[in-house]
């Protein structure tokens, strides 16, 4: 190869971030190389799925690697990819921000080397990481387990943990809020007028992303969760920081919890609501089950809340009194959620 063939090959190779960090401080929207099922399964946020592949096309590439052998997968690749390589440059181009992206794939092979030569030979600048998605996720690991100064948010259900957390927020502080992580509020009834729930792996994706800006000398606010939100499993180096950690305990009246739920709850139909009170009824009891159901179905929900309110507080105290850990409780009764923020700030010192 003469210098100037050299040059040219060298101009067009992308760069490679040896690590997460190098590679979130490179500038261009992240762009994930990988099929669409992968990119669904889990994903580094704010990724742009841009597959080389289909998920039928990886598929059968992978059926013709094991059956005939790399040189011919190879070979059935290129014929997929041939036909697609000016729209994908298109593509990018019309993504890049002054001309430049960041691109991986799963282990940070042929897939992203391939794009990142092609885009690199379209005149753009292209940063690949190396180890690809894979050394993503064992990043995620390790952020997760940095230790954190948390502080958990208790209370039982309606007592405006949530609403405490967004104002917490606003004043500055730290906030871990993983029930909007998850799009769960963590209970049967979780799920009503909230999208879909990530995967447990974009669960922790999300998490991790969130930890690695949190300054660990200062307080972290976090909401008493059990250790499944929803279908979302909480990353286990963060429960078990979370089941070590105090608890500032909120009450309110009871009046103002039925109050809140019945405004949380109000605009889901009586079936949805129904449907979430039969998945209780082993634990809330025949009776009770269908005395709260005959309430929904009257367009009462106060009195329904209010019986399905026994089961939670119930579970509620049973779940604390397992955590032998510092609590204070909070009286917030009558004030606004900014308020019961203040006082908690207050009392956060154990």
């Amino acid at each position: 190869m003469g210098l100037s063939a050299a040059s040219s090959a060298a101009s067009s190779a992308p760069f490679s971030a040896n690590s997460v960090d190098t590679f979130f401080l490179s500038p261009g929207p992240i762009l994930d190389v990988r099929s669409p099922g992968e990119y669904d399964q889990g994903h580094i946020p704010g990724a742009i799925s841009f597959p080389l592949f289909s998920n039928g096309e990886r598929a059968a590439i992978g059926t013709c690697y094991k059956q005939q052998g790399r040189d011919a997968a190879v070979e059935l690749g290129l014929e997929q990819v041939g036909p697609k390589m000016a729209g994908f440059v298109r593509q990018a181009k019309q993504l890049a921000l002054g001309g430049q992206v960041r691109l991986h794939c799963w282990r940070g092979g042929m897939r992203s080397s391939s794009m990142g030569w092609l885009l690199t030979t379209a005149g753009l600048e292209a940063t690949v990481l190396e180890g690809g998605y894979k050394t993503f996720r064992r990043w995620v690991r390790s952020s997760l387990s940095q230790p954190q100064s948390i502080c958990i948010v208790g209370g039982m259900t309606g007592t405006g943990k949530t609403l405490i957390l967004d104002a917490l927020q606003q004043l500055g502080e730290q906030v871990l809020n993983l029930e909007a992580l998850a799009n769960h509020r963590g209970s049967s009834y979780g799920s009503l007028g909230l999208p879909p729930q990530p995967s447990t792996e974009q669960f922790e994706n999300l998490i991790a992303m969130a930890w690695r800006t949190f300054d660990p000398q200062c307080p972290l606010w976090v909401e008493a969760e059990s250790a499944q939100v929803g279908r979302c499993r909480v990353p286990p180096e963060v429960f078990e920081q979370m089941e070590r950690s105090p608890i500032l305990e909120v009450q309110r009246t009871q009046a103002e919890r039925v109050a809140l739920l019945r405004q949380v709850y109000g605009e889901a139909s009586p079936l949805e609501l129904i449907t979430a009170t039969q998945r209780i009824s082993r634990r809330l009891g025949t009776q009770r089950t269908q005395a709260a159901i005959q309430w929904i179905d009257q367009g009462k929900l106060e009195p329904a809340i209010k019986i399905i309110l026994e089961y939670y507080d119930k579970a509620y105290g049973h779940d604390l009194g397992r955590r032998p850990v510092p609590r204070q409780s909070v009286d917030v009764a009558g004030l606004s959620p900014v308020a019961a923020a203040q006082r908690l700030m207050r009392q956060s010192q154990f």
